[in-house]
């Protein structure tokens, strides 16, 4: 009874804080919204709108539950989720967060998988898309395309320690047993798609205007989020809480001699991370290493916006978020570890002095020009596209409305 009043005068006393620090600072908190709607408005969105909608559609027409099947001797050994969870695995890596949350509700929604298995199966589906981390934040940040090797390297494979780890979560003899009697054929997985498909008995254009629907509704809930928590970062270092909470962290950074500079960034990362990617590499007084390893860090970790963004993702659903919570702490740490080994032997022996096009192997070069000239031209044509999908949208909800 006592927890529960102070979370509630905790919770009052802040959202009260960050009303009157919104009077007070009028001019901040304008300049931090238009920064978080231009993030979603230029690239979270134009990013995000296909892949939520596709997944929709594969969903519905039973393409996930023939994926399931045949991959269930790969999911379920190793992470010990249906093999369905291998297309929101699949999704989550392309796509970036929050595509794996929710994906995984939706499966769970669709009482494909059971609680526990969703609650696996999100904590290791989240990821930073590949687009943000070789062109946003080894390129725009840290001006070194090859580092977006090392930080790809450690994020992925950190976030598949996660799910090693997390797929002892919940388990039990009777799910064990049940394992065992599973049988995989080709055909089993054409019958369940069939199967599938006619139970969902809405025609294409209802399908269709569902996904564009729900995932809509899902991308405004991101935008609002992500504007949310742009306006708190810049709200709570201009009250000195970001520097206070950083005077906590200097202790901790002391200890493996990493210079308070990085403390502020790091702060500022851990409730956004493109805002802490950002100032973690502007520090001058620290060596690139310690950039790297906070920066893939706070990536693991995901920062207090995008889990906020699965917080209300998965509150649709009976998954709980603290196993989310806990698993993105491991990711943080997994990765800064998986950075730090790796450094020398991707890094340093990888990169050429003299020039940077022998960086990488020829065909990472391709597909890192590949991905800097998509994230070229969403920049350019990304509000056309968040444009259209939003015409689109009204134009589906009026005549369902009218019908």
């Amino acid at each position: 009874m006592i927890q529960s009043k102070f979370k509630t005068i905790f919770l009052a006393s802040g959202a009260t804080l960050i009303a009157i620090s919104m009077i007070i600072l009028p001019e901040e908190t304008f300049s931090a919204s238009v920064r978080g709607l231009k993030i979603w408005w230029e690239t979270v969105f134009p990013s995000l709108f296909p892949f939520f909608v596709i997944s929709e559609l594969l969903i519905g027409f039973g393409v996930v539950t023939f994926i399931g099947v045949i991959l269930e001797p790969l999911m379920r050994p190793l992470f010990r989720v249906p093999g369905v969870g291998g297309f929101a695995w699949a999704m989550g890596m392309a796509s970036g967060n929050p595509a794996g949350a929710k994906i995984t509700a939706r499966l769970r929604q669709e009482k494909q998988i059971s609680k526990i298995e969703a609650e696996r199966l999100v904590s290791f589906t989240n990821y930073s898309s590949p687009l943000f981390i070789f062109v946003a934040v080894s390129v725009g940040f840290f001006h070194d395309k090859s580092l977006g090797l090392l930080f790809a390297l450690a994020h992925y494979l950190g976030n598949i320690l996660v799910g090693l780890i997390m797929r002892f979560y919940g388990y039990n003899h009777k799910e064990k047993m049940e394992a065992k009697k599973r049988k995989f054929p080709v055909w089993e997985a054409i019958r369940a798609l069939h199967k599938t498909r006619l139970e969902d008995k809405r025609p294409i254009g209802k399908l269709l205007g569902d996904a564009v629907i729900s995932s809509i509704h899902t991308l405004l809930m991101i935008g609002g989020f992500i504007i949310l928590f742009s306006v708190i970062n810049r709200l709570l270092y201009h009250l000195h809480i970001t520097a206070l909470l950083a005077s906590v962290i200097e202790h901790f950074f002391a200890i493996f001699q990493f210079p308070k500079d990085l403390s502020i960034p790091f702060i500022s990362g851990i409730f956004e991370i493109t805002i802490g990617s950002d100032l973690i590499s502007r520090v001058q007084e620290s060596s690139l290493l310690q950039e790297v390893i906070l920066t893939s860090f706070i990536l693991g970790f995901g920062g207090f916006s995008i889990q906020a963004q699965v917080a209300s993702i998965l509150a649709q659903t009976d998954i709980r978020f603290k196993p989310f919570f806990i698993a993105r702490i491991m990711h943080g740490f997994f990765a800064a570890i998986i950075t730090s080994f790796l450094w020398k032997p991707v890094y340093e022996n990888l990169r050429d002095t003299d020039s940077s096009e022998t960086v990488l192997p020829v065909f990472l070069q391709h597909t890192h020009s590949y991905l800097e000239k998509l994230y070229q031209w969403g920049i350019h044509l990304g509000p056309i596209i968040t444009i259209l999908a939003l015409m689109i949208y009204i134009f589906v909800y009026q005549k369902r409305i009218r019908s």
